[in-house]
């Protein structure tokens, strides 16, 4: 088997795994190996055979490899039933993605509910730990738990996740708080200048946020005496802008004005997580929101992002 094959099964492992919200060392006792193994199949590091991927996919409940059928295949379709039952879902990955950035603007603990175990997600857990905060699934890995430090760490930012997620984006707005000086990478590969990154640009100019752009980083540079005075009009109704100056707005000690807002479900949902934190927003669901920021949030939040139960 090749080193790259090895390395694709590796990550499909790796991914399962997370997706069961099993530790290595878990996943291990159930294979009744070491987690040193399981690490290197992970990396793909390690021959495995076709048993071991069987034990693991039964291990994990998750087919690793499908052996397609190589014959022809036929399905025949019997109507004229009533259907009917419950399905229960999980959140809105939309929703989840603008928490999961949102959390750095608390210095205290904060439970998101019933979390999207989504790539976009597992993404932004893996840049945040490497910046210093703590996430663990708790509740049979349903609900998480993140847990910033008192100081965050730019300099350890894991740069292959970021620029596999366009939501990095979204970290402007919290953390230019934080920071007085940071860099970021490039989100999702755009260039600094694009329509779709521009309107951030703009819109956080006027909360002292100065951005350059080299070599694949966003540098950024905050200038603490500038603060919005006037009504931001975004120049474009997106949910991502309305979002990163939503962040922005929250911890500015005074308040703020965003006209020509997203007022989609996941905007609002942000707006709603923001007011658990202490920060009240006028216009939910409008296009104008006017944001009452509070410098200072420190506070143990638990909230449930919208999640809905289909029927029919």
């Amino acid at each position: 088997m090749s080193d790259d094959y090895l390395v694709r099964i590796g990550k499909l492992i790796r991914d399962a795994r997370q997706h069961r919200g099993w530790t290595q060392t878990q996943l291990a006792e159930a294979l009744n190996t070491s987690q040193s193994a399981v690490n290197r199949i992970e990396r793909g590091n390690q021959n495995i055979s076709l048993e071991m991927i069987a034990r693991i996919g039964e291990a994990l409940d998750s087919e690793i490899v499908s052996l397609g059928y190589a014959g022809p295949m036929h399905l025949r379709v019997v109507g004229g039933r009533r259907l009917s039952g419950a399905i229960d879902v999980k959140t809105s990955k939309n929703a989840c993605v603008a928490l999961l950035c949102g959390s750095l603007l608390n210095k205290g603990r904060t439970v998101l509910r019933r979390v999207a175990r989504i790539e976009e997600v597992y993404r932004l857990l893996e840049v945040l730990n490497s910046i210093g905060v703590r996430t663990r699934w708790i509740n049979d890995g349903v609900d998480l738990e993140i847990v910033p430090p008192a100081e965050l760490d730019l300099a350890s930012i894991d740069a292959e996740a970021a620029r596999r997620t366009r939501s990095i984006i979204m970290f402007l707005g919290p953390l230019l708080h934080r920071l007085d000086r940071f860099m970021l990478p490039y989100a999702g590969g755009c260039d600094l200048g694009t329509r779709t990154v521009e309107p951030h640009m703009i819109a956080l100019r006027r909360f002292g946020l100065d951005i350059a752009a080299t070599e694949g980083q966003y540098h950024a540079v905050v200038d603490r005496s500038v603060a919005p005075a006037r009504p931001i009009v975004l120049t474009e109704r997106g949910d991502t802008v309305t979002e990163n100056a939503l962040l922005a707005a929250a911890r500015h000690d005074g308040t703020t004005v965003i006209r020509n807002a997203s007022s989609n479900y996941m905007v609002q949902d942000l707006c709603f997580f923001l007011e658990a934190l202490g920060v009240k927003v006028d216009g939910i669901g409008t296009t104008t929101l006017t944001v009452h920021g509070v410098p200072n949030i420190d506070a143990d939040v638990d909230y449930s992002p919208p999640r809905t139960r289909s029927r029919r």
